[in-house]
């Protein structure tokens, strides 16, 4: 049984990836109407919403866009930073969403943020013991014990991203369409990008909770 769920979130999970691709290829071929690139969006977003040490930059890669609340950089990959797309706008808009969220201290954020030290370093052994632990389960079940509650902590943080990536898309969007950077047409394109975009995170915490709850019926001696 629990392989039969890791099968179906895995390919829940290879179908929204795909669909997300295939959304931002296509909406990447669509112009914006008002002609801005995707740092000039991000540039007047966040210069709109009283942010100005932040700064937009361009990083290698593709769907590699992200915002680093370390060093304030909006970091947006060579499309979105100098296309003038729907795509862009939207991806742009996003980013400087959490640029949004930190700079008004939004509380899921902020907690979010607290659990990457932790789970850096956790990450790194994390599935090692895991492995020692399925090992030695007839033996002892403290080694599996601990990697399962580190597991749960990354299953944690899974899921206290989803309203952090909903509310930068809501915040994006919102921006968007309040200072018309796209057309009603371009609005809903704009919208359905970013539901994909949040639909990956979505799948990623359903399959990893999937993951936890089996790892946890090993633990409880029910073997599938």
């Amino acid at each position: 049984m629990g392989l039969l769920i890791a099968l179906i979130v895995m390919g829940v999970s290879f179908y929204v990836q795909w669909r997300l691709k295939s959304k931002f290829e296509e909406y990447s071929q669509v112009g914006l109407s008002n002609g801005m690139s995707g740092k000039e969006i991000a540039e007047t977003m966040l210069r709109e919403s009283g942010i100005y040490d932040v700064r937009v930059v361009s990083v290698e890669g593709r769907l590699t866009d992200h915002y680093n609340p370390q060093d304030k950089t909006v970091n947006l990959s060579p499309d979105v930073y100098y296309g003038r797309s729907v795509a862009a706008a939207a991806v742009a808009s996003h980013e400087c969403g959490h640029a949004v969220q930190h700079a008004t201290a939004y509380s899921w954020l902020q907690f979010r943020s607290q659990m990457v030290p932790f789970l850096s370093v956790a990450s790194q052994y994390m599935q090692w013991i895991i492995f020692i632990g399925v090992l030695l389960i007839n033996t002892s079940i403290i080694p599996l014990t601990i990697g399962v509650a580190l597991f749960a902590v990354t299953t944690l943080f899974s899921f206290i991203t989803l309203p952090v990536e909903y509310d930068a898309s809501n915040r994006a969007l919102a921006w968007i369409q309040k200072n018309r950077i796209v057309n009603e047409r371009e609005y809903v394109m704009s919208a359905d990008a970013l539901k994909w975009a949040a639909r990956t995170y979505l799948v990623a915490a359903i399959g990893s909770l999937a993951t936890l709850l089996y790892y946890v019926s090993l633990l409880m001696g029910r073997r599938d």
